[in-house]
C-alpha cells in the first residue's frame, strides 16, 4: 500500500520535473514554482498537497497518467522506481502495471548530466552520519 507520505513524495518528485497536476476533473492545473525549502516542502508545495487531497477537489492525477491521487492513497497501490528513470511510479499490488511512466512524455529526460528530483533532507542528520562514519574510518586506521 503507497503511504500519504510516499504519495506526496512522489508529486514532490514529479513537481520537481514540471509536471502538473490536474483538479477539479480537469478544470485546474496545479504546479507548485517551489517544492523544497531547507530541509522541508514549501509552503507553496504544502498548500496544492492539502488542496489535492481535499475532497471537494473532486479527481486528481498527475499529468500523463491515468491513477487518481485518491486511488493512489488506496491499500491497491504501490511505489516502485521507474525500470527507464528510476522515479517513483506508482504500481497495482494486484494486476497490470500502469501503461507508462510520468516520464514518457518529457523530453530529454532521464538527464544524468543533471541533479535528481529529491525529497527534503535534513542537513544537520546528513552531517552528522558522514561525521560519525569518518569518526568510525579513522578508528579503524589505529587498529
Amino acid at each position: 500500500m503507497a503511504s500519504q507520505k510516499e504519495v506526496k513524495q512522489y508529486l514532490a518528485y514529479w513537481f520537481q520535473l514540471g509536471k502538473k497536476v490536474v483538479i477539479g476533473n480537469g478544470a485546474e492545473t496545479l504546479l507548485p514554482k517551489s517544492v523544497i525549502v531547507a530541509d522541508g516542502y514549501s509552503d507553496e508545495f504544502e498548500e496544492c498537497w492539502q488542496k489535492i487531497v481535499s475532497p471537494e477537489s473532486g479527481d486528481c492525477y498527475l499529468e500523463g497518467t491515468h491513477e487518481t491521487i485518491a486511488e493512489l492513497l488506496s491499500p491497491n497501490w504501490e511505489m516502485v522506481s521507474c525500470a527507464r528513470c528510476t522515479m517513483p511510479v506508482p504500481v497495482k499490488n494486484l494486476g497490470m502495471p500502469p501503461e507508462l511512466c510520468p516520464c514518457n512524455d518529457l523530453s530529454g529526460w532521464p538527464n544524468t548530466d543533471l541533479p535528481l528530483p529529491r525529497i527534503p533532507i535534513n542537513t544537520q542528520v546528513q552531517l552528522q552520519v558522514i561525521r560519525n562514519r569518518l569518526l568510525q574510518n579513522s578508528k579503524s586506521d589505529k587498529n
